[in-house]
């Protein structure tokens, strides 16, 4: 059986504590898409684990792939494994393979990071400035590093001098000094520390596919922030949808899989961008201190808002989730009334969609249905039967709106904090 966990939202759902769930029970986890720009961090027992690149089963012995899809910073993957490995991770190549045609960041992504976004001025894109946008821009010209060829210093250094010739003028307008032999030692350093990990991975996971193990594909960031089907361009410079699996791993079996799609109970958003149903009000404010929304990398604060059952509903199709994981309910334990977001007005007309033209989505009116709160705490509730009636109708109104089961309720940062109303964790 295979397992896909993706974000429904803008991110920042809570995606680790069922991830590492589900990871326990897995044989192999599979990251497919992004960067070091996402962060996931897993809370096992008094010990709180962050990770960045690394899939979430790496915590719990399991053998980890880091697909082709995603755009690898060598330095900051050491700097992880140096850090977990103080944590007491055990961390080698018979639990880490890193597929050997992914591409990698450079310090000269994060520098036309930084002039991109200067570029921009006042319409920035809020980006984490970690190079990730220049390096799959880079991967899409045709001129990225990869890390197979950092086996070749020959070839090493032909590839480095052309993808400095190409941004050179750009480089040398914002007087950007550039040393291509120090690059070149530097990357020549840091793949002695990880070359061990280089594999053909897209191999490895179809030979386990094959013989009927179970393989977690573990999303980064969220169905919002999909570069084709997100808010554009305020999204990731990758496909976040559960689409992404095949061409970011290489893996080509299609049937027995399962779809979660991690759904926070309001909505969050970084950076810039349409939110339709933000809040500016200290309704808003108090969802941010309570749910402390804050971004595990950037340290931004989040922009909170009512839950937008119109998009979630969008997500849901676009991914083919299965099955919703509703987290962080009890941030709206104390609230009188609480609203969903169920449609959007645009210059008069009702859509039960967000379009992706820009001038329209800056236009859209939430249509909202306001619903009385439970105004009892919900926190490490671990039976349907017990949950507030409040409550209960607030989910099963979102699952009439989103037309998709909540099976899973995630009441608390530990997994026993759980409602599993089908069984569905049980059974895996």
């Amino acid at each position: 059986m295979f397992y896909t966990v993706i974000g429904t939202q803008w991110g920042d759902e809570g995606k680790g504590k069922i991830v590492d769930w589900l990871s326990s029970k897995a044989d192999i986890v599979v990251r497919f898409q992004g960067g070091n720009n996402a962060g996931h961090t897993l809370k096992i027992k008094e010990n709180i684990f962050k990770l960045n690149l690394l899939p979430s089963g790496i915590i719990r012995g399991k053998k980890c792939i880091i697909g082709n899809g995603v755009v690898l910073d060598p330095w900051a993957l050491d700097e992880e494994i140096q850090k977990l490995q103080n944590q007491g991770i055990l961390i080698n190549s018979k639990n880490l393979a890193i597929a050997e045609n992914i591409c990698l960041i450079l310090p000269l992504h994060k520098i036309l990071d930084e002039i991109n976004e200067i570029s921009r001025g006042e319409h920035n894109l809020g980006t984490t400035k970690k190079g990730i946008g220049p390096a799959y821009e880079d991967k899409i010209g045709r001129r990225s590093i990869r890390l197979c060829d950092l086996s070749d210093k020959s070839l090493l250094r032909k590839k480095i001098s052309n993808l400095y010739s190409f941004h050179k003028v750009r480089l040398d307008y914002f007087n950007k000094k550039n040393n291509q032999n120090d690059l070149i030692n530097k990357l020549l350093e840091v793949y002695k520390k990880i070359s061990q990990y280089s594999s053909p991975t897209w191999r490895i996971l179809n030979e386990y596919g094959k013989n009927n193990k179970k393989i977690l594909f573990e999303g980064a960031q969220g169905a919002l922030l999909d570069v084709d089907f997100g808010t554009y361009p305020f999204v990731t410079s990758s496909n976040t949808s559960s689409g992404q699996i095949f061409a970011g791993t290489g893996f080509g079996i299609k049937n027995n899989h399962q779809i979660f799609g991690i759904t926070k109970a309001y909505t969050t958003r970084v950076g810039a961008g349409p939110f339709p149903s933000e809040l500016f009000d200290e309704i808003g404010d108090y969802l941010g201190k309570k749910g402390q929304e804050f971004g595990t990398v950037t340290k931004r604060k989040r922009r909170c808002g009512w839950f937008d059952a119109n998009l979630v509903k969008q997500t849901v199709i676009i991914s083919g989730v299965n099955n919703i994981v509703l987290t962080k309910l009890d941030v709206l334990d104390d609230l009188n009334e609480i609203k969903i977001c169920v449609g959007y007005n645009i210059g008069g007309k009702k859509y039960d969609y967000l379009p992706f033209n820009e001038n329209l989505q800056n236009l859209v009116e939430p249509i909202y249905v306001t619903m009385p709160g439970w105004q009892s705490t919900t926190f490490g509730i671990t039976k349907w039967s017990d949950l507030p009636v409040n409550a209960q109708n607030y989910i099963k109104y979102i699952e009439e709106v989103v037309q998709i089961k909540i099976s899973i309720i995630s009441t608390g940062p530990e997994r026993n904090e759980t409602i599993d109303r089908n069984n569905i964790l049980s059974d895996i």
